[in-house]
């Protein structure tokens, strides 16, 4: 089990670490085109859409990649 643990928590880091270096080189996360944003005077609302269905596609990658 200890295995497994420390099998996740690096495979988590790396993938912390591939997300800051993407943001580095200067794409823009978390503000894609297909994203909703409205401001108005006391109010904000965000909807991720385009995040969303794209972080689920990588995930979904990633996950099928690391069963095999």
């Amino acid at each position: 089990m200890a295995t497994n643990v420390a099998k996740t928590l690096v495979l988590l880091g790396v993938a912390i670490a591939g997300v800051g270096l993407v943001m580095m080189l200067g794409v823009p996360l978390f503000r894609l085109p297909g994203d909703f944003y409205v401001k108005r005077d006391n109010f904000t609302f965000y909807v991720p859409l385009t995040t969303s269905i794209v972080l689920s596609i990588v995930l979904t990658l990633l996950l099928a990649l690391f069963r095999r």
